[in-house]
């Protein structure tokens, strides 16, 4: 697998929860921060979406917002419109006049993703995602959209685990397409993995995560001179190559820790350490406490 299908199954993302969300009249809401992905796709009308320190965005019919860790936000038909305090809810929710037809649809919901590595969501991808309609290069993720607003608006038979796999599908999609944007994308997998050089160094690493990479190395991999490599490397992950490795390696062992019993011995052995002992040091050193300590708490 390529540095992104390894990220994507690393964090095993599953619908979480998808709700209609419909508004009558003028409305407004407001919704404290929570650290969970948060998806909307505008189905009819239109709003604005806001969040803290930011201009409002205007969402219409067909367009998609993606956000791998959801802050604070208000939702609004109308910028003078009272923004009531909400609660995130599994439940259909309805803003505005509590009688009428609803001028504004939008189906809205949440991932679950594991909880041991999700930092990575945010260190890796983008924060906001936005597809609007009118964007051609969407085309692919316009179809599942659409396959998405068919089902929901139609009661067929087992609507609800067929928009559920199409809303995963969609999220990795959304994650893919975000690296579309080229050198305006932020620092992160998606931007690293549009540069040859760069792909050609990560695809190696995550290969064979065992290897005793070095600078010198990979750097010859990609092509470029070593300081050449390791700035470009550094303004796109955010990290050193060395330190990048650290961290997946890190990233897969609380993955494994996580997941039930296994020897130090060989998750060291695995992920490229000489022995337990410089495993668990190390381990230490990136999540402030030991294997053990971290297995027996993601256990509970």
């Amino acid at each position: 697998m390529d540095p992104f299908s390894d990220l994507i199954g690393l964090l095993r993302p599953h619908a979480a929860v998808s709700k209609p969300i419909t508004g009558c009249g003028a409305w407004g809401a407001r919704y404290n921060a929570y650290d969970a992905p948060g998806f909307a796709i505008v189905l009819e009308g239109c709003c604005f979406l806001q969040f803290e320190d930011s201009e409002p965005v205007r969402l219409s019919a067909g367009d998609f917002i993606l956000i791998p860790s959801t802050p604070a936000f208000a939702l609004f038909s109308d910028p003078r419109a009272e923004r009531i305090p909400r609660e995130p809810t599994d439940q259909p929710v309805r803003h505005g006049e509590a009688e009428g037809e609803p001028d504004f649809r939008m189906l809205g919901g949440g991932f679950r993703i594991e909880p041991v590595n999700a930092a990575l969501l945010l260190a890796l991808l983008p924060g906001i995602i936005h597809i609007r309609a009118n964007e051609g290069e969407a085309d692919r993720l316009k179809r599942i959209v659409a396959l998405i607003i068919e089902e929901s608006v139609e009661d067929r038979p087992g609507r609800e685990p067929v928009v559920e796999r199409l809303l995963e599908v969609m999220l990795v999609e959304a994650l893919r397409w975000g690296g579309m944007n080229g050198e305006t994308m932020p620092s992160g997998m998606l931007r690293s993995m549009r540069d040859p050089s760069l792909a050609r160094a990560l695809r190696a690493m995550h290969a064979d995560v065992r290897e005793r990479w070095t600078v010198e190395g990979l750097a010859k991999l990609a092509g470029m001179s070593r300081s050449a490599f390791a700035a470009r490397f550094a303004e796109a992950l955010g990290a050193t190559p060395i330190d990048y490795l650290a961290q997946w390696r890190m990233a897969l062992a609380r993955d494994a820790l996580s997941r039930g019993d296994i020897s130090l011995d060989r998750l060291a052995g695995d992920i490229g350490y000489d022995s337990a002992s410089a495993f668990s040091t190390a381990f230490r050193r990136h999540n402030g406490c030991s294997p053990r300590e971290f297995g027996r708490s993601a256990g509970r």
